[in-house]
């Protein structure tokens, strides 16, 4: 749709907080014009719930959100009714649906009145659905028949079919394979709307004209993409870090001198006490000049205590200005497996629900395949190929269409979703729920290396943001008893900002289990020290990861 003025986005003095009481933004003005906006955070910082603010999907306590031209949102957790219809999850159904009737000669003015002007919707929602390789997928089938990642692409093409001139995305490319997201990104370059895209996904953080970083309920601005930023924040750090190391000399300074000063005002004290008592001078001479010394020196400390005290204020505003953004510190118990110990078996195994690909349609077959040792795969595969019906086979969740799973250790399995948290308890209760055995100050001592620190720790879960979820259920599954010799993790960096995926990796390095982890995010994969790379496509083999 054609506008007078150029689309943009607005948000004058925007105050919200969460019904607990929790704080997300006070007084908050943002501005977005044409081009694309990467909204970039750290977990919880608040990058969804702005989103869903301007989406309308939220209203503010005061404040107002306006937009020029229409408004289309993609949320991180998208849940859609599996008995949809394809059509109607593009929003084209009833259009569809008198299209075919006036073509079956049925001539009544309703149909002409759902159809407008809008006749070639069919081949552009098959356009749409072509652009983001979903062209296998008929427009009649049903959500339920389609993996995660498809149905994100869905809900993605249903924008694009709406045209919106205000286009907001919430990680899109979470659940995404590889040929997808390089048509997400495809798409993203050439959008010449506005653009707001929350993610931590570095590719697509490299299409972005500016970067919005929001920082303690505030936004700073960036020109640039994601490097252009980063090259930025960097030298800004490097001052920064040099202001606390000279504010810190200042301090130092001060401290002394101030004990310096203390030192001549006792020996000041002496000396005049000793005049007094040996009588050299009259009394009222002495008195003044005690007097005298006491004002004198009281002026003086004073004066070193306030450039200590300035000295102390200026060294808190330079901490202030280095970011500590601390990543989790995922304190994996003690599971070392020795290398010539077998670990899983899978015999035969024929997974349920139809799991298949393109080329292989039916049950997926996973014949021989064996785990020994603290081996650590890779399980990629394209959207759809089963992999996460696998993992959830293995962990004992659905039961296999044929074959058998023999895990000969314990297994933990933190699933795509994160489903395994209780909303209505706190962060807390829910570790608790998982260890039992295990004391509440143990509980809280491990919450706080997952960023869960003192109150935090009783948030309930159904307040956690995407990434604060994960971490809640991480947390839960490495207190769990007994602790996991086989970790198996669906789409881990789904949810986690770039500081918790560099803490995630540097902690699965040091893990001395099995290792399971379906993912398409290519470098974290190569930055935990993979062993064997698999790529589930009808059945399990073993794949170059140069060619993944």
């Amino acid at each position: 749709m054609a506008h007078s003025t150029p689309p943009s986005l607005t948000c004058s003095g925007l105050t919200f907080a969460w019904p607990g009481g929790t704080t997300v933004f006070q007084d908050l003005d943002l501005a977005v014009g044409p081009g694309r906006t990467g909204l970039i955070g750290l977990n919880g910082s608040g990058k969804s719930t702005l989103l869903r603010l301007m989406a309308g999907r939220l209203a503010p306590a005061s404040g107002t959100v306006r937009t020029a031209g229409e408004v289309g949102y993609l949320p991180q957790n998208l849940v859609l009714d599996t008995a949809l219809a394809v059509d109607a999850a593009l929003g084209i159904a009833r259009t569809r649906a008198a299209l075919h009737a006036i073509e079956g000669s049925d001539a009544s003015e309703e149909h002409f009145t759902a159809v407008g002007d809008d006749w070639d919707v069919e081949e552009r929602a098959r356009a749409a659905l072509d652009q983001l390789g979903l062209a296998h997928i008929g427009l009649d089938r049903t959500i339920g028949e389609v993996s995660g990642g498809e149905s994100v692409l869905l809900r993605l093409a249903a924008l694009l079919l709406r045209r919106p001139d205000v286009l907001l995305l919430d990680e899109p490319t979470n659940n995404l394979d590889l040929d997808a997201r390089r048509r997400l990104y495809d798409t993203v370059a050439s959008w010449s709307g506005v653009m707001v895209v929350v993610s931590h996904d570095r590719e697509l953080l490299e299409l972005v004209d500016q970067i919005a970083d929001l920082r303690a309920g505030e936004v700073r601005w960036y020109g640039g993409n994601l490097s252009s930023y980063e090259e930025v924040l960097a030298v800004e750090q490097e001052a920064a870090e040099r202001m606390v190391r000279s504010a810190g000399a200042d301090v130092k300074r001060q401290q002394r001198e101030l004990a310096e000063a203390q030192v001549k005002l006792a020996r000041r004290v002496r000396y005049g006490q000793k005049m007094y008592d040996s009588k050299r001078e009259p009394r009222i001479v002495m008195n003044a000049r005690k007097r005298s010394a006491q004002e004198s020196a009281g002026k003086h400390r004073g004066l070193h205590a306030e450039r200590l005290e300035e000295a102390r204020e200026r060294l808190e505003e330079a901490r202030e200005a280095v970011r500590d953004d601390a990543g989790i510190r995922v304190d994996l118990p003690h599971t070392a497996v020795p290398p010539g110990r077998t670990v899983l078996t899978l015999k035969d195994l024929r997974l349920p629900y139809g799991a298949g690909s393109s080329e292989s349609p039916g049950h997926a077959c996973v014949a021989g395949f064996e785990i020994r040792g603290p081996e650590r795969i890779a399980l990629v595969g394209r959207n759809g190929a089963g992999k996460t019906t696998l993992l959830r086979t293995i962990a004992g969740e659905l039961e296999p269409a044929g074959g058998e799973v023999v895990a000969h250790v314990p297994v933990r399995f933190l699933p795509q979703r994160l489903d395994l948290l209780d909303d209505g308890l706190t962060v807390a209760e829910n570790v608790a729920r998982y260890a039992p055995a295990a004391t509440g100050n143990r509980i809280r001592a491990r919450l706080a290396r997952f960023l869960f620190r003192g109150a935090r720790a009783d948030q309930r879960a159904g307040t956690l943001s995407g990434g604060e979820r994960f971490r809640a259920t991480l947390a839960a599954l490495m207190l769990a008893e007994p602790a996991p010799q086989l970790l198996m993790l669906d789409e881990p960096t789904n949810n986690l900002d770039m500081a918790s995926v560099r803490s995630l990796s540097a902690a699965l390095e040091s893990y001395e289990g099995g290792l399971i982890v379906a993912s398409h995010d290519v470098p974290f994969l190569k930055g935990i020290g993979i062993t064997r790379w698999v790529r589930l496509a009808g059945k399990l083999a073993p794949v170059d990861p140069e060619e993944v």
